[in-house]
């Protein structure tokens, strides 16, 4: 079963990676002025049921977090997961803390 230590964040592709069976789950990001857009989640159905999306959503808010960045999660996937997850609104950019209906 894959761990949180299995993600990889591949910087020259800016995306965070999952490797497992020949096949590669990724979560995109882009930094810019202090903010980190979270735009594309893609888990392989060979990979689906096994919480791939969840790890990559918890390496990407974590590097987040530790770097002082802002989250502005465009990608569906990543707003359901920050949505089900208001551990992380502390990472969200207050405009879409506001569009998912997390509290300040």
């Amino acid at each position: 079963m894959a761990s949180l230590s299995d993600v990889v964040m591949n910087p020259e592709a800016q995306r965070f990676e999952l490797t497992a069976g020949g096949a590669t789950a990724f979560a995109e990001y882009g930094l810019r002025n202090g903010d980190m857009l979270l735009p594309h989640t893609l888990v392989p159905e060979a990979m689906g049921g096994q919480g791939i999306g969840g790890l990559l959503a918890q390496a990407a808010l974590g590097y987040a977090r530790e770097h002082g960045l802002k989250v502005k999660p465009t990608c569906s996937f990543m707003a359901g997961y920050i949505t089900k997850h208001p551990e992380w609104r502390d990472v969200v950019h207050p405009h879409y803390r506001a569009r998912l209906g997390l509290p300040d």
